[in-house]
């Protein structure tokens, strides 16, 4: 199993983080390099518990497809994903607020497992992790961006 912990500070109230940070146009407009689009589920708007989304989008070369269900949500403190159809053998992603005085503290707990034994271990170690990595740091920057700014009342309103 692969770990990702990212911790980022906005300065914005701790709702309007969560709202956007669920929000599956916000999620397109941080994606937009790998041409992500929503195909089924909840395509526009602000996902739910319960409620599942699938992604399509051009990654490592293939176009591919992840189905995430939101398993658990504690609106404004914590909300969880998992993928319950992709190419993953398992994804599962935290998603912690906690208000502080001046803004947000935005935490990502993200697990992944890959399928393919050695050779699944072997691209996670070179590769996986830091693509990852990496895509949920510009995640990460777009919502601080959407939060701190004017921006989030496009998406939010």
């Amino acid at each position: 199993m692969t770990s990702i912990h990212l911790t980022t500070f906005i300065i914005a109230p701790v709702e309007r983080v969560f709202d956007l940070s669920r929000s599956v146009n916000l999620h397109k407009i941080s994606t937009a390099h790998t041409g992500e689009t929503a195909i089924a589920g909840v395509l526009t708007g602000l996902i739910n518990e319960n409620e599942t989304v699938t992604w399509q989008a051009k990654h490592v070369g293939k176009q591919r497809r992840f189905t995430s269900k939101i398993i658990e949500m504690l609106r404004p403190n914590s909300f969880l994903d998992e993928m319950i159809k992709g190419d993953f053998k398992s994804f599962r992603h935290q998603h912690h607020f906690k208000k502080t005085n001046n803004g947000t503290i935005m935490i990502d707990l993200l697990e992944f497992e890959t399928p393919y034994g050695v050779l699944g271990k072997l691209i996670n170690r070179f590769f996986l992790k830091n693509y990852i990595e990496k895509l949920l740091v510009k995640r990460n920057q777009i919502i601080k961006e959407y939060a701190e700014t004017n921006k989030w009342k496009a998406i939010l309103i």
